[in-house]
């Protein structure tokens, strides 16, 4: 690695974050789970298979609309399980809780995380609370852990992008990273802006039990859609265009990443799904998206291809290309 010291950069979910993990996280690590790098282990415990994942959220504001930093933790670990096409049961949830945090709030957040979970059907089951001292952390960061159990025959990994699969994305992007900037910089809008924090475990149980093939599932969260799209295609060694006139980009979020100069490409989502799907499964699995509270905006926004393998592209709307790149830099840290 070029630099001596961590920077924010490094938390970005870009290009410095994925060479700090292949350049020295992953050596030290290194084993077959880890190294297909998806959002969760793939574990074989005796004639079946489980899922664990584990994320932490350091999200400031610690509220904003739509949701705070505890439901946010909990859906960002349902999903993450369930972007390896298993079906999510436990959770454990870790408090590193700042001196001087008003009981109130804490309340408040732990009851999000206990509706949460209700909502998604699974359960807390385990955890650990730290107190430090006042200016040692910024008010509560949250780690949480879970577990799922995968279907038998589902094969879900980044690596299994395939030349003529399409692109589908669950609906509208950007929502949540524009949500928590506007909180932190108090801007003002005339339309209503709120996170899309959400439990996606039952949209994905809906696919996984279809009798429709899914190659990939990924949550664009860090780094938005393009890194996402971007670690898949280095993953799969396959190509991508996608389309700006297939974008699904709320308007008021479009107009916000134009004033600030943001490519909403690249903001983090915390309620939205990828789906690689052969083409002729695409419309029915689309379809059964569409049906789910949280896809109803779902829609298809490009396809695989062989040519250039590990690049993705934009076809503009005026017909021309341009490569989406890794996200550079730390557009918006602490987002999640």
């Amino acid at each position: 690695m070029k630099n001596d010291k961590v920077l924010l950069d490094h938390g970005s979910g870009g290009k410095i974050s994925h060479a700090m993990f292949s350049e020295l996280i992953l050596p030290l690590f290194e084993n077959s789970e880890l190294s297909k790098q998806d959002d969760g282990a793939i574990l074989t415990v005796g004639a079946g298979q489980l899922a664990f994942s584990t994320d932490s959220y350091v999200v400031e504001p610690i509220f904003f609309p739509g949701g705070n930093i505890g439901d946010l933790a909990v859906n960002g670990t349902i999903n993450d399980v369930s972007m390896c096409g298993a079906v999510p049961k436990y959770i454990s949830v870790g408090l590193i809780i700042e001196e001087g945090l008003p009981l109130s709030e804490l309340k408040t957040i732990l009851e999000s995380m206990a509706g949460a979970a209700r909502k998604a059907g699974v359960k807390i089951v385990t955890g650990d609370t730290k107190v430090v001292p006042r200016g040692k952390a910024d008010k509560i960061f949250i780690n949480t852990s879970g577990i799922g159990v995968i279907p038998a025959g589902v094969n879900v990994s980044g690596s299994n992008a395939r030349p003529g699969d399409k692109i589908i994305v669950s609906g509208t992007i950007a929502d949540h990273g524009i949500t928590v900037l506007s909180t932190r910089e108090g801007l003002k809008f005339d339309s209503d802006i709120q996170t899309d924090s959400a439990p996606l475990n039952k949209m994905v149980q809906s696919m996984m039990t279809s009798e429709y093939d899914i190659h990939v599932l990924r949550d664009p969260t860090r780094g938005g859609l393009g890194t996402t799209l971007n670690e898949i295609a280095v993953q799969s060694c396959v190509g991508m265009t996608i389309f700006e006139s297939s974008l699904p980009i709320k308007g008021a979020v479009r107009g916000t990443c134009e004033l600030l100069g943001f490519d909403p490409l690249y903001i983090a989502n915390e309620g939205k799904l990828i789906a690689f799907v052969p083409e002729k499964d695409a419309q029915d699995v689309l379809e059964i998206i569409q049906q789910d509270e949280f896809g109803k905006d779902a829609v298809i926004i490009g396809e695989v291809t062989e040519k250039d393998p590990g690049r993705v592209f934009l076809e503009t709307l005026i017909g021309g290309f341009r490569i989406v790149d890794m996200l550079t830099g730390e557009q918006l840290p602490r987002i999640c």
